[in-house]
């Protein structure tokens, strides 16, 4: 009885010391699908334009200055972004690198690497987003009476400043950053289908480029897909 009461107590402390790490193990096995890059579309026909490249299809579609996530979409005036999915065979694999993309706007002879998502966060934007209202407008700085004239509290800026633009809340700022960098396209290698996003420095407005090439020189050969812009 005395070595049976033993053994239970030490099955008991080892279910403690290893249930922590099964969950663990088990959340770290959820964790992944949030962070594997955007959803791959069903097919590559489900994209605008395709190329191959040894056995893997890719499909492609030129977003303009638009940032596409699965919760919302985002603007960027600087960049310009291609959304990609990578399909092979069942349970194939495939390295992936951004160095692999390029892209050739308008047939200039120097393609446009593709970006890092993280150098995109300076421009980027929610057009939904809207500021909350400016309170000193309704209220007024009165004039009348007091001390005379010119202008406002000492340091205070002129009357006759530009107003200052508003800033997204930080904690607004960072959701928005993680749900780009879920959206982009995965470095390494990765099991196919793959999908994501991939960005391209580009000041000009979308409408003005005539065409467009999406370039891509990697472990699965090499392909030029023209892009419809």
């Amino acid at each position: 009885m005395h070595l049976s009461a033993v053994l239970r107590t030490g099955l008991l402390i080892a279910d403690i010391l290893v249930a922590p790490l099964l969950f663990s193990a088990q959340t770290q096995e959820a964790q992944p699908k949030e962070m594997l890059g955007l959803p791959a579309r069903t097919a590559p026909s489900e994209y605008l334009s395709q190329g191959k490249a040894g056995n893997v299809t890719i499909g492609a579609e030129f977003m303009e200055h638009s940032v596409p996530t699965p919760q919302a979409t985002y603007s960027t005036d600087d960049y310009v972004i291609v959304e990609v999915g990578l399909f092979g065979t069942p349970e194939s694999r495939l390295k992936l690198s951004l160095t692999d993309f390029s892209l050739r706007i308008n047939g200039k002879k120097t393609a446009l690497a593709s970006e890092h998502y993280e150098i995109v966060f300076k421009s980027l934007r929610d057009l939904e987003w809207e500021p909350p209202a400016d309170k000193s407008k309704s209220g007024g700085l009165s004039t009348n009476g007091g001390g005379g004239g010119g202008g406002g509290a000492p340091g205070a800026p002129p009357m006759d400043s530009p107003p200052v633009t508003p800033k997204m809340p930080i904690e607004l700022r960072r959701v928005m950053e993680q749900r780009v960098q879920r959206a982009s396209m995965l470095e390494g290698e990765r099991a196919l289908p793959q999908a994501g996003l991939l960005f391209f420095e580009f000041h000009g407005k979308a409408k003005n480029i005539r065409s467009m090439e999406l370039l891509y020189d990697g472990p699965a050969g090499k392909t030029t897909i023209p892009l419809q812009p």
